[in-house]
Parts: C-alpha cells; structure tokens; sequence
C-alpha cells in the first residue's frame, strides 16, 4: 500500500493538485466580512485581494482539530500509513495542533503510523516539498525515502520574498510596525526570507527594478544547480510579475522548470496584494 501524503492550504498549491493527486488537503481558515471560510474550499485569494483593497483586514486562524481528528481517525481505521508535511509552526499553531490530535487518536489506536513533518517552509515552499513526496508516493516508494526527500528539501528551502507594503504583515504581527513604516518611504521594497521557519528581512531596496535584478543575485550566491532543480514562484495578485521574474529566472541559470502559483487566501491575508515569492534549494542530492 502507498503512503498518504497530507498537507494544508499553506503549501499554496491549487485545489486541482490535491484532487488529481489524492493528497489530503486541510484548509487553513480565514475570517472576512463576518464570515469564517476554508482556504481553497470556499474562498478563493482574488476574493481577499479585493477585499483588501478596499481596506478590510481579513484574518486568519489554523487548521480546526476537529479535520485532524476526523481525518486521522478514518486513516487508523482504515490502517493507511501516512506523512502530514506541515506549514512552519513558527508562522501557524496548525503544527502543535496537529501532533495534539494525532496524540488522541493513537490512544485509540495504537498501531497508527502517521508522521507530521514540521518543514519550517511556507507557501510555495512547502508545496514544492508536497509535489514531490505525492510523486515519490506514486511511484510507491518506501516511507522512509520520502521521509528522507522530504526532510531534505524542508531544510535546504530558499524563500526570498517581497511585498508591497510591509503594513500587512506588521498588522498580522510577522514584522514590526517600525520596520513597515520604513518601508513606506522613498519607494523602498523590502527583500525578506525565512530562516528557521520564521520571516527575516535581508535588506531594503529602492525601486522595483533593483530589486528584480537583487532577486537574481540573491539566487546566484545562494542557489545550487539553478538550471536542474523544479524552481517555485508564488504571486500575490500579480501574475506579469510572476512571468518576468520566471524570464529572468530562465534566461539567467537556463532553468527548465518553473512552477507558478497564487499565493492562497491564508497567506495572501498576511501578505496583501503585490506580494512575490522564489523558492529554489540551496544544496542538491
């Protein structure tokens, strides 16, 4: 029997990747005009943009131990093996949730194998490491290799990372308000990334064109094998930026494959409109 392999709506995959993939999805929720929603299920990211832009503060909370708790306990019946591959428990309480659920049904039953990897990673980041355990999966390879792989990845993931204006952040307590007040002035954008799972901005550049051009150099020092490795973009509502910095990407390390998605209602909530992720591996195999 294959592993199962799960994961949440902040892995930013669409929801199509978890149909076609039998991937357990859990939705993050995400509160919006007095209302409560599920990430992917019944709300979509251009919603929460445009409601931004109109000057509402959505808000979010993690995954409900009820899902885990249903959906680990029709696994261990069931007697499915599984990995969870976990939004960073630096950014989300979904983690130490997860493992809080996974305690109760074990005591139920005793001979359930799940195992809950906390990658450290977000968005796309995360999501990379989920398409290519779903694939090793697949391919029906053992629990301990795609433990391995996915291990691997989670600790040599880049994230670099920019947004449009740093208030969305600070409002959802990810960067200080000082720092978001810089960031307002004198057209400075912001390069920030995640380190230990946890959001850190490298430096501040004036201009959207530097910081592009800063983007790439940044990959270069920090990048292994640009051209060979599956490299991840994630877009906040902004799509042509998404399709030249894949440009760049392509034209500057001869990359073959660019994965692109929208960055998810959950994580969107956070970031705002305008907001761009890389995500690439700083060591290969």
């Amino acid at each position: 029997m294959s592993v199962k392999i799960l994961s949440d709506s902040a892995s930013d995959l669409p929801l199509s990747f978890f149909k076609n993939n039998n991937v357990t999805l859990f939705p993050l929720k995400v509160q919006l005009h007095e209302k409560e929603y599920e990430d992917l299920k019944t709300i979509q990211p251009d919603e929460v943009y445009a409601a931004i832009r109109e000057g509402q503060h959505p808000k979010t909370s993690q995954v409900s131990p009820a899902a885990f708790e249903e959906a680990f306990t029709e696994m261990a019946k069931n007697k499915e093996d599984g990995i969870y591959i976990a939004f960073s428990s630096k950014l989300s309480g979904t983690y130490q949730t997860a493992v809080m659920m996974l305690e109760q049904v074990k005591e139920k039953f005793p001979e359930f194998s799940l195992t809950i990897v906390d990658t450290k990673c977000a968005s796309l980041g995360q999501g990379l490491i989920v398409m290519e355990a779903a694939r090793l999966a697949k391919e029906n390879v053992s629990k301990e290799e795609i433990l391995k792989d996915i291990n691997f990845r989670a600790e040599a993931m880049e994230h670099l990372f920019s947004v449009d204006d740093l208030d969305y952040l600070a409002k959802g307590g990810r960067v200080s308000k000082a720092s978001a007040f810089l960031g307002g002035l004198l057209n400075i954008k912001p390069l920030l990334n995640v380190e230990d799972g946890k959001l850190v901005p490298i430096e501040k550049i004036r201009g959207r064109k530097k910081l592009l051009r800063r983007v790439i150099e940044v990959m270069k020092e920090r990048g292994t094998d640009l051209g060979m490795q599956t490299v991840g973009i994630s877009h906040a509502d902004d799509m042509a930026t998404a399709l030249e910095i894949k440009k760049m990407i392509e034209q500057e390390f001869g990359t073959k494959t660019v994965e692109i998605t929208s960055i998810g209602a959950a994580v969107g909530s956070h970031t705002g409109p305008g907001t761009f992720a890389i995500f690439f591996l700083n060591k290969t195999f």
